[in-house]
């Protein structure tokens, strides 16, 4: 297999409901990797791409977390419908989707 272009990481952790921080978990994440897995998979992306879950990368509130590198670009609140566009743009077309990237104002 030659090395990976990019590495899709998305925050899976789950907390106690009614938590008060959170987690991209409980946020329907589990959604987002499935349909990332599904979609590299049509699209013959797996091998120059890899995707993996994560415990806890600290924006609970912005969740779900999906961080894209080596580009260190980190989006908010992704669904499973943002998820094509996420591919298109910049896995495919290396132009980040400005409006789902999480802004530095999250990070206190």
């Amino acid at each position: 297999m030659p090395k990976p272009k990019r590495h899709i990481v998305i925050c899976t952790n789950t907390r106690a409901p009614g938590h008060p921080k959170g987690s991209c978990g409980e946020k329907g994440a589990q959604n987002v990797v499935m349909k990332f897995a599904e979609e590299l998979e049509k699209r013959g992306l797996f091998g120059s791409v890899v995707l993996s879950g994560s415990t806890c990368v600290g924006v609970c509130s912005a969740g779900p977390i999906v961080i894209v590198y080596p580009d260190a670009v980190w989006y908010q609140g992704v669904k499973p419908e943002n998820v094509n566009e996420i591919l298109e743009q910049h896995i495919l077309n290396g132009k980040p989707v400005e409006r789902l990237v999480v802004p530095d104002s999250a990070w206190g």
